[in-house]
């Protein structure tokens, strides 16, 4: 395996969380979001910029709904816009080429093995499978469809048209269990009171107007686009959405869960070993091995975690004590972590 370094995020630990509601009735979608179905869910906060703090606040609000029940996961999205285009029309397209909103779901929280979904204004629609994340050989399985997938998208103003009175898009996305559970523990969707890690992002094309149509700005220094805004809910401190260990918590209740979610101390722990594998992943790429010297990993960080560290010319495997001493969590060069009982 050619094993690249991996950038370090700039930012603390502190994923947004968000507590999923069960849904009272089934969806009839049509795109928007003022009906009664999503009165009962909160919204999430409004997105911020990919690189959160580093950057300034998006100019366009955005913000999310999501409940479930027996048989799908339900998000529903809305996009303040005043040009609302989309040019793709082919189902598996690179979406993000044009302004979108876009689903990541990684069920067991392994970083591998996780979902992507994007969606533009015409309703069409990219959903792949990440066996990994690109910074540990990827690949993406762009086959992969999600079975019994439904979609809907309601402009309010006109698609593609400068001169209309455009305000904002509205997405309504259903998405079976029965495609999730592919990746998530046990095979199963998810019960009461657990917990799924999802992100979300926005991309944002600066355009402008050109013959009564909009087109992308270009750079005249390189003749291309401009790079898009990135808008996010759960910041990920680089720009890179292919963190999912950066991702929100989505908590799943039917109500008789605690209505708030304080952060488990192991998550804590586990996002200590991903910041040695980040220092592994880049020791590697410096200096050809790996290390087993704890000070040339730690850096200036307070730890709460002393791990044992194994290394070889070309595998590590970096391993702690979960915060009940009952377990062990391990991480390995290719970023896959996993708890295992204590011997």
């Amino acid at each position: 395996m050619n094993l690249s370094g991996v950038p370090e995020p700039r930012i603390e630990y502190a994923p947004k969380h968000y507590i999923c509601r069960r849904a009272q009735g089934p969806l009839v979608l049509d795109g928007r979001l003022d009906k009664p179905f999503w009165s009962e869910a909160q919204w999430t906060e409004d997105f911020v910029d990919i690189e959160g703090d580093l950057r300034p606040k998006p100019a366009k609000q955005t913000r999310v709904k999501m409940l479930w029940d027996d048989e799908y996961f339900y998000f529903g999205a809305e996009l303040i816009e005043d040009q609302i285009w989309a040019t793709l029309t082919e189902r598996d397209s690179v979406i993000f080429y044009d302004n979108d909103f876009e689903i990541f779901i990684d069920p067991d929280g392994d970083t591998h093995q996780y979902y992507e979904f994007e969606i533009n204004a015409l309703n069409t629609v990219w959903d792949l499978l990440l066996v990994q994340p690109y910074r540990d050989g990827g690949p993406p399985v762009n086959g992969w469809d999600i079975a019994g997938l439904q979609t809907a998208v309601h402009i309010d103003g006109e698609l593609n048209r400068p001169d209309a009175d455009n305000r904002k898009w509205s997405v309504e996305v259903a998405i079976p269990w029965a495609s999730l559970k592919e990746c998530a523990p046990e095979g199963r969707r998810p019960a009461t009171g657990e917990f799924w890690r999802v992100n979300f992002s926005r991309v944002e094309w600066q355009t402008e107007v050109q013959d009564g149509e909009y087109r992308k700005v270009l750079n005249p220094e390189t003749g291309k686009p401009y790079p898009e805004d990135n808008w996010v809910w759960s910041p990920m401190g680089i720009i890179n959405m292919h963190y999912p260990e950066l991702w929100g918590y989505v908590v799943f209740s039917d109500g008789e869960v605690p209505q708030d979610f304080e952060l488990p101390e192991d998550e804590r722990i586990k996002w200590e070993l991903r910041k040695l594998y980040y220092r592994e992943r880049n020791h590697y790429e410096a200096h050809g091995r790996f290390t087993a010297e704890w000070e040339q990993l730690k850096g200036e960080d307070t730890w709460t975690i002393q791990p044992e560290i194994e290394v070889t010319r070309s595998l590590f495997q970096l391993t702690t004590s979960s915060a009940d001493g009952r377990a062990v969590y391990c991480i390995r060069e290719d970023g896959k972590l996993w708890k295992e009982e204590a011997k």
